[in-house]
């Protein structure tokens, strides 16, 4: 996973109601925006920016059945940002420094 997509998970995860919307579809098989409209007490407008935001990071998919619009986790996102997380953290001297800086491309954070 690219740095850039670690850092857009982060930002998809660290809003509270992103997080909790996520964590309702992760627990489902599968929700449509009214469920979690009814779930989350939020306007049917704020889940969808919110669900946007978390198909952009890859942490959903969403797919139209009828009139209905169906939102699904994708656990092997979750997996591949946490093992990209775990290799930021074993990183040491040398390449931490590297990761903490701003390059002018991406590094690849590999399998």
């Amino acid at each position: 996973m690219k740095l850039s997509e670690v850092e857009k998970v982060s930002k998809a995860l660290a809003d509270k109601t992103r997080l909790r919307i996520f964590q309702a579809i992760s627990a489902a098989d599968q929700m449509t925006c009214s469920e979690i409209v009814s779930m989350r007490d939020v306007t049917p407008a704020t889940v969808s920016h919110h669900l946007k935001i978390l198909n952009e990071a890859g942490l959903i998919t969403c797919q139209r059945k009828g009139q209905f619009v169906y939102s699904q986790a994708v656990p092997e996102a979750l997996l591949g940002y946490l093992r990209a997380l775990g290799k930021i953290a074993a990183a040491k001297g040398k390449r931490a420094k590297k990761l903490c800086q701003p390059e002018r491309r991406e590094p690849v954070l590999g399998p």
